[in-house]
């Protein structure tokens, strides 16, 4: 056997003219081992060193003491979901290092996972709710990675990403949005070449680039001089590199280090070279003995996991020549190690060889591996996939739709419904070309139609959905009418995904009304359940408690838990807005028990989150807290702390937090709140952040709020959220116009019945008022007029939706904290005509303490305060006003309420309500002021600004008489005749 010199230079993994790639690699990895996650996208042709390089990234990081995941797809990769993560998975649990114990011992933590490995549980199910299932392993995925970072930094390498399932795509987004402070690198390749119009793979990337934490890597061909480094570390000084031979192989390679490689090896043996690239590769395979080539041939087909027992089967050699064969082929650097198998060196050689076999040779083998998978005991992860890629080559339809239907139902279960998708849509185009289609599959072709219905739902595609469930209405058999209400309850669901509410109710009531109402069946009841929940917020004719009832004692009847559980969230919503009934909460306790005890985590998880946001609006804080720390150990226990239900229970704990005063906590809570968003769902969660982050005037605002704004205009929600805090950081930053513009524009967007309104309708007030004062020092009378008219509009607005529900009923229930916001917006108004009456901020702060004068809302409370404080110093009851007053500064102390604090400190030295503040002599101030007392000088620094007696009056809660006798004073002391005089004196010495 020849020596090949490029085999020593692959061992010794020389790298050439990738020295700034690595170099961009490497610095994510250290930015990852320092707490920022980050992913980098590696992409080039295929041979251009991609797996060279990320192989050298691997070595720098084992040597740092990272832990390493490296995963392959395949071109199967399609029909198998989550390929890379399971090989990453498999092949680090397996290795030796210290790594690997660490990696087994968070899989045992995490079953779903477990069920990824060709040796999980086939057969198992991240549980009862497929819809749940991927969140569920996304979820696993990212606490398995945050488990690892925590003992050292962690690499994840996904190659090959242009042969990706869809579903690995999805975790690779989701991965790199979610990861932020883990100490985690995530490295992806793909071939940029592979990338024609309509890849899938190409909006991924596209959408990725946008991130700020991921960034692109390009591996561009060797230019001339690279091809000579290179070809030099090849010959290892065996032979001389001539520039002629550089410039024949670089000409001929383009500057590809595989085929550059190649091209010298056959150039090293003083072979002839052949015409084209791939006849080039083939050369290598026809230098082999017979058994080596039958070998390599069947390796091609195997697709992609090389197994020795299988190919010796397929290759029809004994096992002696088979061992014979591998060996030779292994020494030529054809197949590699891998594993408990083997892999093609490189890729572009098994597509050589694959594209080489003859049609019937092809598929002969295909025939082969299917015998044999076939023959194999059901269970392994990925086999039913396999075989129905081998069977289809090798057009044996009975058995790649039996193997497609079984597929499809395996990635159901593995929380793939992309893929689940993908495989009985397969299985129901060959259905009218299979015999006894409906045996071999277990089913009827309109059971599996549906179930292609719901994995493509569950997949984000519902108006795919939607328009196949269509179709099923016209093929169903109008006979059928179980099959008929259930079509339809599927059908109405999904048009209420898409927004289609009126299709969707009227839908929901044909489904309703198909079957009889005796007797009862659980059949009935869910159909009612689902359309009680489409009456919900569309009811004209008010027929939905009725509705809802008759359907829940059916329920009962029948033992239909499901429906049972999912009426009684539906009534529990309902009742709030029109009945003021504190035992409503009760309904969604019992809704939640019910839904866990039928393992149905949807349900229980949508009521554990109104049973804790309605004990939270009826003031039980410490009710609320301990529903939201259950809700969301609920999730967490089920993988579900990054789904919908997770997010928005963990959010709910925020609330609580901030709401209790338990700021240091909730700012905790918080660093999961990621500051750098790209999608409205993700500012959404990072808006909360801003509830304390505001309150304490961090730094940390304005850089949140730059990532969030661009998206307010795309989600109602996140632009009360965020719009509505970045008004009152406006404000705390002495800007009411600001602020009035960021109300101005929410209180249009939202819909005129919602309760938020009152929060943003009150922190509008709070800037006209403002703007208001600000007119009257200046004597424009005019701006005094209109943000009288515009805070008429706010406070109607508030009192609107205080009052009135969504369709036009009277309001049953505010909830206390909206009652206190309303309370809020009246007091604001007063203030805004300059009324003084400290009786509306009395009863502000009242509310606010939810009945607790030591708890409630505590915030708002002192903030209440301070407004209390200062109307009572202005209407003379200086002893109210410092009790007040004090009661607001500890607070603000506490939470460390900076912006609050400061306001208070203001008032207190305006007013004169810090007892113990040290009042110092006239001798203490220099110069021309050392005969005015304290006050004096507060005076004189309001004349410098130009205020009248009014002005300087309510500035400082004294009388207009009382200021004027300071002016008089102040002119005597200073030996001058006029306002004037007396202010130029305070700027030329400095007086603030």
């Amino acid at each position: 056997m020849r020596h090949d010199p490029s085999h020593d230079v692959r061992r010794r993994r020389v790298l050439i003219g990738r020295a700034a790639q690595l170099a961009e690699l490497t610095g994510a990895l250290d930015r990852a081992a320092a707490g920022a996650a980050g992913t980098v996208l590696v992409s080039g042709d295929a041979g251009v060193g991609k797996t060279h390089l990320v192989t050298a990234l691997a070595g720098a990081a084992r040597a740092r003491g990272c832990a390493v995941l490296l995963g392959q797809c395949a071109e199967l990769g399609e029909s198998v979901p989550y390929l890379p993560l399971a090989d990453a998975l498999w092949t680090a649990a397996r290795a030796d290092g210290p790594e690997a114990g660490a990696v087994r011992a968070a899989l045992d933590a995490r079953p779903v996972l477990g069920r990824l490995l060709p040796d999980g549980d086939g057969d198992g199910g991240p549980g009862p709710a497929p819809e749940l299932g991927q969140q569920q392993l996304f979820g696993a995925v990212l606490g398995l990675l945050a488990e690892l970072g925590r003992e050292r930094p962690v690499l994840l390498v996904l190659e090959d990403l242009h042969w990706a399932d869809r579903s690995t795509r999805h975790l690779l987004t989701f991965l790199s949005r979610v990861l932020q402070r883990e100490r985690v690198c995530l490295v992806g390749t793909y071939r940029s070449d592979d990338l024609h119009r309509r890849h899938p793979l190409r909006p991924v990337v596209a959408e990725l680039l946008r991130l700020p934490n991921v960034s692109g890597v390009e591996l561009r061909p060797f230019g001339p001089g690279e091809t000579a480094e290179y070809l030099a570390a090849l010959a290892g000084g065996t032979a001389p590199v001539t520039a002629e031979l550089v410039e024949r192989v670089h000409g001929r390679s383009e500057g590809n280090a595989f085929y550059a490689g190649e091209l010298f090896s056959a150039e090293s043996t003083g072979e002839d070279l052949p015409a084209g690239l791939a006849d080039l590769l083939l050369s290598r395979v026809e230098r082999l003995s017979d058994a080596a080539q039958r070998v390599v041939r069947a390796a091609a087909v195997a697709g992609r996991r090389i197994d020795d027992e299988l190919v010796r089967r397929v290759s029809g050699l004994d096992e002696a020549a088979a061992g014979e064969a591998l060996r030779e082929v292994v020494s030529h650097q054809l197949l590699v190690p891998n594993g408990s198998g083997y892999s093609f060196r490189h890729a572009l050689l098994r597509e050589a060889v694959y594209a080489d076999l003859l049609p019937g040779e092809r598929s002969r083998l295909h025939a082969d591996f299917a015998r044999l998978l076939a023959e194999a005991p059901e269970g392994r992860r990925g086999s039913a996939a396999e075989l129905a890629h081998h069977s289809l080559a090798a057009h044996d339809l009975p058995a790649a739709f039996a193997a497609s239907v079984r597929a499809g139902r395996e990635a159901g279960r593995l929380g793939a419904p992309a893929e689940a998708f993908e495989h009985f849509d397969r299985a129901l185009e060959l259905w009218d070309r299979v015999p006894d289609a409906d045996a071999l599959a277990g089913t009827d072709r309109m059971q599996l139609s549906l179930a292609a219905v719901r994995a493509s739902a569950q997949a984000g595609e519902a108006r795919r959905a939607v328009s196949r469930l269509r179709r099923l209405l016209d093929l169903a058999d109008p006979a059928d009418v179980r099959l008929g209400v259930r079509i339809r309850e599927h059908l109405a669901t999904y048009l209420g995904d898409i927004d289609e509410d009126d299709e969707a109710q009227a839908v929901a009531r044909a489904a309703a009304r198909m079957l009889p109402p005796e007797p009862p069946t659980a059949e009935r009841a869910a159909a009612l359940a689902t359309y009680a929940r489409t009456l919900l917020y569309t009811d004209p004719d008010g027929e939905m408690p009725e509705i809802a009832e008759r359907a829940l004692a059916e329920a009962r009847a029948t033992g239909a838990a499901d429906a049972e559980a999912s009426l009684l969230v539906t009534l529990g919503i309902h009742r709030e807005s029109r009945e003021a009934d504190a035992s409503v909460a009760d309904l969604f306790a019992r809704a939640r028990d019910l839904a866990l005890a039928g393992d149905n985590l949807p349900v229980a998880l949508r009521a554990a989150f109104h049973y804790a946001r309605t004990r939270f609006d009826r003031g039980d804080l410490a009710g609320a807290a301990r529903a939201a720390e259950e809700g969301v150990k609920l999730t967490l226990d089920n993988g579900l702390g990054l789904s919908a239900f997770g997010t928005v229970l963990r959010s709910l704990r925020y609330l609580i937090r901030y709401t209790t005063g338990d700021w240091d906590e909730a700012a905790r809570l918080a660093d999961m709140f990621a500051v750098q968003v790209v999608r409205p769902p993700e500012a959404q969660v990072s808006a909360y952040a801003l509830f304390v982050e505001v309150a304490r005037g961090t730094d940390a605002v304005e850089e949140r709020l730059r990532w969030i704004r661009p998206l307010w205009g795309r989600d109602i929600l996140l632009a009360y959220m965020a719009g509505g805090l970045a008004a009152e950081h406006a404000l705390w930053n002495g800007d009411p116009d600001t602020a009035a513009g960021h109300v101005d524009r929410l209180v249009r967007q939202m819909y005129p019945y919602e309760t938020g309104i009152i929060r943003i309708a009150a922190t509008g007030l709070w800037a006209q008022a403002d703007i208001a004062a600000r007119a009257r020092a200046a004597g424009d009378e005019d701006a005094v007029r209109a943000a009288a008219e515009a805070g008429d509009d706010l406070l109607r607005r508030a009192r609107h939706a205080a009052a009135t529900t969504w369709d036009g009923h009277p309001r049953a229930w505010l909830g206390l904290e909206g009652h206190a916001w309303l309370a809020r917006a009246e007091a604001e108004r007063r203030r805004l005509d300059g009324d003084s009456d400290p009786e509306p901020w009395r009863r502000s702060a009242e509310l606010f303490t939810y009945g607790d004068p030591q708890g409630g809302f505590v915030y708002e409370v002192a903030r209440s305060r301070w407004r209390l404080a200062a109307a009572l110093a202005e209407s003379g009851d200086r002893e109210a006003a410092a009790r007040e007053w004090r009661s607001a500064v500890a607070i603000a102390e506490r939470l460390g309420a900076a912006p609050l604090l400061s306001a208070l400190r203001d008032l207190g030295a305006r007013a004169r309500l810090d007892a113990g503040r040290a009042a110092p002599g006239p001798s203490a101030a220099p110069g021309p002021f050392a005969a005015l007392t304290v006050r004096e000088r507060e005076v004189l620094s309001l004349v410098a600004e130009g205020r009248n007696n009014r002005e300087i009056a309510a500035a400082l809660f004294i009388s207009p008489k009382t200021a004027s006798v300071h002016v008089s004073n102040i002119l005597a002391k200073l030996n001058v005749t006029s306002r004037t005089q007396a202010a130029a004196v305070a700027h030329r010495n400095g007086l603030r």
